[in-house]
């Protein structure tokens, strides 16, 4: 009869609100205990969750590393460049972009400045004398090296092509050569003198004892212009060139696209063979 006795007992209790009040207890303090587990570590390690990437891009590499610290991430640097005005250790490009959700500890590659100037030998740079100044301004520009119009000189081929090139004052492409050792600074900027088709001299043609129409030829070949044509004969007939100005000796030059003038009469002087 006890054992019927306890076994009653026990299945009585079983059935009491003190024991579900028990189960209950235990129920909510392990609840509460898995959810203070799981929030902890999403305090402390972000267990199971993706984070917002900083933005690094701008920032020294130094910055980066303690903000990427902080975050849980790693800062590889992948690849170094030279840009001009900019000093080195600066972060120019980040992979993962800025914003890109991702998980403690990831990698992120960054691209940063370089802190010493790259330089080139003038052999290693395209051909430039006689070339279009355009064209090599162009292909400079991918070596990181700038060019500008020093001046301009007269020269009877093509126009705005480059007849000299310097670097620091000093001539290192010209049409006796170039300088093949002469190292540049990417960053620098070279200096050409370019061609042009009008402003150069010329000497001064004789023109005494030529037609009106021999003297235009002469002119136009050597880039001058007629000017004031001064008549002191008969207009009718072959005008024959017995004076002009400026005077020719041989020597005398004078610039391209000036007017010489002339007198003319409707005679051939008696000392023009």
């Amino acid at each position: 009869m006890s054992g019927t006795n306890e076994s009653d007992s026990f299945w009585s209790y079983l059935k009491s609100k003190t024991f579900v009040r028990h189960i209950l207890l235990i129920l909510s303090v392990f609840v509460v205990l898995l959810l203070l587990i799981q929030w902890s570590l999403r305090i402390y390690t972000h267990h199971g969750q993706k984070l917002e990437l900083p933005d690094f891009i701008g920032k020294s590499l130094t910055d980066a590393e303690g903000l990427s610290e902080l975050h849980d991430f790693q800062i590889v640097v992948s690849d170094s460049i030279f840009i001009i005005g900019k000093k080195g250790g600066i972060v120019t490009d980040q992979n993962p972009k800025p914003g890109s959700m991702v998980k403690e500890n990831r990698k992120i590659y960054v691209t940063v400045t370089k802190f010493i100037k790259e330089t080139v030998r003038v052999a290693d740079l395209p051909t430039l004398y006689g070339n279009a100044f355009e064209q090599k301004k162009t292909e400079l520009k991918y070596r990181d090296i700038d060019c500008v119009v020093k001046s301009y000189a007269y020269d009877p081929g093509e126009p705005n092509h480059i007849l000299e090139v310097y670097y620091n004052g000093q001539l290192i492409v010209s049409k006796d050569g170039r300088m093949d050792n002469v190292v540049i600074e990417k960053g620098s900027v070279l200096e050409c003198v370019v061609s042009r088709r009008d402003g150069g001299d010329v000497t001064i043609p004789n023109l005494r004892c030529k037609d009106l129409d021999e003297a235009r030829f002469i002119l136009e070949s050597s880039k001058l212009q007629l000017g004031d044509i001064v008549n002191k004969g008969d207009e009718s007939g072959v005008l024959y060139i017995i004076a002009q100005s400026p005077p020719y000796d041989g020597i005398s030059n004078i610039k391209m696209g000036d007017k010489v003038s002339v007198t003319v009469t409707g005679s051939k002087p008696v000392d023009c063979n």
